[in-house]
């Protein structure tokens, strides 16, 4: 439980357009706050008080990744103000919902609205927590108060009796007086509206508790009478009318005359039904999504566990990951509030397409969305509940004036094992639905636990790469670049080596170790290089490739001059190569015509000799293409059909990957120029690599 005294950490804005629209913001939220409720505060400190709040919260909401708690604290925050009532969180939630909404400073962020959305949700479940803790803190005072008072009575009868009115005719609480015999001798009116009409005086007590709280009843007034404690305490149900119960938490302690001797019990009845709503109100909001009303991911998670016990033997269960196509160009196109309702929209239709079913549709956060299904003998197959949704989703919907449709792309699996953990059972749905995605839209895959094994493989390799590289167990080999028609040296290629992998590179461009991880690589070659050109061993073009993390990295250029610059090596006898597929991306065609610029060789790989990837070579400075291992070895007639045009831009052609001698044939046959593999000798560490070359 968070301590609503606590100020969130926060930090005003830098620039002073933001620090006046936030100075702004909270000076409305202080000024519609103080018309509606009650705070020891004078207006100056509330504007402080609330400038600090927000502060905090437009620091959660600048957060990466966003963490909603500020906005839960800034809710308790408001009821430790002072008398902060529902009109109060209602003036705070209008203003900052859209005030927050308005800031420019949070333009930058995609998810902008849907962080304010999740943001005001938790303030407004932070403010009725707190606001629950503080009702129940302000009962138990009360509880301890009329049982003081009636202690008190024993020693002053007239003037306890006098505050012991007063208390209980003004009490929110139930409250009895019933003698030792079990009959009421006095009630106040709150009983009676607990009750649902006030009990007659000489009513037995017994005849007012329901039939499963007899037996609990009678043992708390055992103890009573029995003098055990200062009073007892128990949750029980009363009757209310003929029909219905009252919950209720009964507070029991025994009177004494002016003798000393017993003479009443008081009963106080707090009634929990209240508070059992609100409690089941916060439980209902913290499993489901503010937005759509669905299932939120807790929810879905602990529900898989239910349905994975009960599921038929014979059918099993069916989960859905599905991701939206394109939902971020809906978002940075025509704005939040429509990607908000786009997503209603989605979760409705879900619901629709499905409502045949035994299943449960859930938003797990952002575009992204889970189903499970408890299949039966009339459950369609997987390709038919997939073509449905997205034939659904594709029917145009209206948002402001804007005809949306939209695609899914989803990750299935189908039938797992009962005994499977329900956040395995996610992980596998969420691997299938990457696989998907590296398609196309609108594409479905199925979960396989052979590429799962591989996957797991990877990952353990890539998790403890950093650690192999530390230890040397990493290294650099070099493999030669020949000439096809005469068999001649034409380069140097250095690639990484591990022993336990040949997907050294790939593995550490997901991980981002491959930035500091491919600067040593060139530093490592160009140093080579070097080294056996000072004593006259070697001197040709040495090669190294570039992943896509690379290639797209802001500080490339800068990397590779320093590496350079270090190691004497000249820029013309080094040769980059970037993938040809990663051009479109923002900064990797302005890198490469940087190093072009520099005087270095630039090379693209995976070139498919299409009609696209040359449209490349006319806009830039390329010397040669790389030409992918998969198409090498389908020889296929049609995609040497380029290959002049490629030699009429001036730019050489490698085939990737030559096996044997007919390979290397077709491809001199074909016009390519220079070639890589197997067939012209494997990766070597640099002393071998000069006696493979003697």
């Amino acid at each position: 439980m968070t301590n609503p005294s606590r100020k969130p950490d926060a930090a005003p804005p830098s620039e002073p357009a933001a620090v006046r629209a936030r100075e702004a913001l909270a000076r409305k939220w202080s000024y519609l706050l103080s018309s509606v409720v009650v705070v020891a505060l004078s207006r100056d400190e509330l504007d402080a008080e609330l400038g600090e709040q927000l502060d905090a919260l437009c620091a959660a909401l600048h957060g990466e990744p966003f963490d909603p708690a500020p906005f839960e604290e800034v809710g308790e925050r408001l009821v430790a103000l002072g008398y902060v009532n529902e009109p109060g969180l209602k003036r705070t939630v209008d203003v900052l919902g859209k005030g927050l909404l308005a800031l420019d400073e949070f333009r930058a962020f995609e998810d902008h609205a849907l962080r304010v959305v999740r943001g005001v949700g938790a303030l407004t479940c932070g403010f009725t927590a707190a606001r629950g803790r503080s009702i129940l803190d302000q009962q138990e005072s009360m509880q301890r108060s009329l049982l003081k008072a009636a202690r008190d009575a024993q020693w002053d009868q007239r003037q306890s009796e006098a505050k012991f009115a007063g208390i209980a005719i003004s009490s929110t609480n139930g409250i009895l007086i019933v003698g030792l015999d079990g009959k009421v001798v006095w009630a106040n009116d709150a009983i009676g509206e607990i009750l649902g009409s006030r009990p007659e005086p000489g009513t037995r007590l017994m005849e007012l508790v329901a039939p499963n709280s007899v037996v609990v009843f009678r043992e708390m007034m055992e103890r009573v009478l029995a003098e055990r404690d200062e009073f007892e305490r128990e949750p029980m149900h009363l009757l209310r009318g003929e029909d219905d119960l009252a919950k209720v938490t009964l507070t029991a302690s025994l009177l004494r005359d002016g003798d000393d001797k017993p003479s009443h019990v008081l009963v106080v009845a707090d009634d929990d039904t209240e508070l059992a709503l609100l409690q089941g109100e916060l439980r209902r909001q913290s499993l489901h999504d503010v937005l759509t009303g669905l299932p939120n991911r807790q929810f879905f998670t602990t529900h898989l566990e239910t349905v994975l016990r009960r599921a038929d033997p014979e059918f099993g269960v069916t989960v859905f990951h599905l991701d939206l196509d394109a939902f971020g160009l809906v978002c940075n196109s025509l704005g939040g509030r429509v990607g908000e309702k786009l997503l209603q929209h989605v979760a409705r239709r879900l619901r629709a397409v499905m409502s045949r079913e035994q299943a449960m549709v859930a938003r797990f956060n952002g575009d992204e969305f889970g189903i499970v299904v408890e299949n039966s003998l009339t459950t369609p197959d997987l390709a038919t509940i997939m073509t449905a949704i997205n034939a659904d989703l594709a029917e145009p919907v209206f948002v402001d004036d804007h005809g949306l449709a939209v695609s899914v792309s989803a990750g299935v699996v189908h039938r797992p094992s009962p005994d499977v953990d329900p956040a395995e059972l996610l992980r596998m749905a969420d691997l299938a639905l990457r696989q998907a995605k590296k398609h196309q839209r609108g594409q479905w895959e199925l979960f396989h636990s052979n590429e799962d094994t591989e996957g797991r493989r990877d990952s353990a390799l890539a998790v403890v790469m950093p650690g192999a590289w530390e230890q040397g167990d990493i290294g650099v080999c070099y493999r030669p670049v020949r000439v096809l028609a005469t068999g001649e040296l034409a380069g140097v290629e250095a690639v990484l080596h591990w022993d336990l992998t040949d997907r050294c590179a790939e593995l550490a461009d997901a991980t981002g170790l491959i930035l500091p991880m491919g600067e040593w690589l060139i530093r490592i070659a160009a140093g080579q290089a070097q080294w056996w050109r000072q004593r006259g061993e070697l001197d040709q073009q040495f090669g190294v490739r570039l992943t896509r993390h690379q290639a797209t990295d802001a500080d490339l250029v800068s990397r590779v001059a320093k590496v350079v610059d270090e190691t004497g090596m000249p820029h013309e006898r080094l040769t980059l190569s970037m993938p040809v597929g990663v051009l479109g991306v923002g900064g990797a065609a302005g890198n490469l015509e940087t190093l072009a610029d520099m005087g270095i060789r630039i090379a693209l790989e995976d070139f498919g000799l299409g009609p696209r990837d040359l449209a490349w070579l006319g806009r830039l400075p390329v010397a040669s293409v790389l030409v992918p291992a998969d198409l090498v070895r389908r020889q296929d007639p049609r995609s040497t059909a380029l290959i002049p045009a490629v030699h009429e831009l001036g730019v050489d052609i490698c085939v990737d990957g030559i096996e044997n001698e007919a390979q290397a044939a077709w491809w001199e046959a074909a016009g390519a120029d220079l070639a890589i593999g197997a067939h012209f000798g494997a990766p070597e560490n640099a002393g071998d690599f000069l006696k493979q070359l003697g």
